[in-house]
């Protein structure tokens, strides 16, 4: 059985499909493309796919992951040109890699996010920041399904800086860009945590909603800061690995006659 690990995208409008949404696209856009999928057992066997980490309905994200195991070998390359051109635009197939190692799910442990802040100076947005980086702790309230939950933002952003807005952006509007890498701890600390967050020890308050893109996700690097690529190690195996039989058989296989 052969795993197949995929990043996908949610630009545009289509941030506001929902996970269960995405779900149902990526089934049709497997039996579109004639994936030749491993199924579950028991009484209603499901494809084997595996989902990590998606992010909230109603965000952007250049970095989502998945997996899916298949009963007969593919090319991942090719896999990924099928497999998108059966997804809607903005749910774009952008990566895959041949599975060589475990725990992807493992090496998920922070995001870059991107917040766009329309309406906020960039002075405001500066004032705030440092407020919050400052703090010890900064708590914020989220309604769960188990009621209303008090949790501590600060403790699992890693950075916090402020940006100019696109030049492309007329100068009459104030906008705000804040770039954040955001470890994944239990409970997980959203975007939006830290908005409620930088309100509370700055009194920043955007007129209206920000626009959330998750840039990256992956393992962090402690030495660096930086969110590495999750798929990097399933490269790195794939080039070591030896050659398959196949082909070593055709390096091997004397040369015809001239012609």
């Amino acid at each position: 059985m052969q795993r197949i690990r995929l990043r996908y995208t949610k630009r545009g409008r289509l941030r506001f499909t929902s996970h269960r949404d995405f779900q149902r696209a990526f089934e049709r856009a497997l039996r579109r493309s004639e994936v030749p999928m491993a199924y579950s057992a028991g009484f209603t066997p499901h494809p084997r796919v595996s989902y990590a980490n998606a992010a909230p309905t109603g965000t952007g994200s250049e970095a989502e992951y998945l997996e899916i195991a298949l009963a007969e070998p593919r090319d991942p390359a090719m896999l990924r040109e099928l497999l998108d051109e059966s997804m809607p635009v903005g749910l774009d197939i952008v990566d895959a890699v041949e599975a060589r190692t475990s725990g992807l799910a493992e090496r998920l442990t922070a995001s870059v996010w991107e917040l766009r802040l329309d309406g906020v100076d960039l002075a405001d947005a500066e004032r705030a920041v440092t407020a919050f980086l400052d703090a010890e702790t900064v708590e914020v309230q989220r309604r769960t399904k188990n009621g209303i939950r008090t949790f501590d933002t600060r403790s699992a952003v890693v950075s916090l800086e402020a940006h100019p807005a696109p030049v492309d952006r007329p100068l009459d509007n104030a906008c705000a860009i804040l770039r954040l890498v955001v470890r994944h701890l239990t409970p997980a600390v959203r975007p939006d945590d830290v908005l409620s967050g930088l309100q509370a020890v700055a009194d920043l308050a955007p007129p209206v909603p920000a626009a959330v893109t998750r840039l990256a996700q992956g393992l962090f690097d402690e030495e660096s800061g930086t969110v590495t690529d999750p798929l990097a190690p399933d490269r790195e195996a794939v080039t070591a690995a030896p050659p398959t039989a196949a082909v070593a058989a055709d390096a091997k296989a004397p040369e015809g006659p001239a012609a």
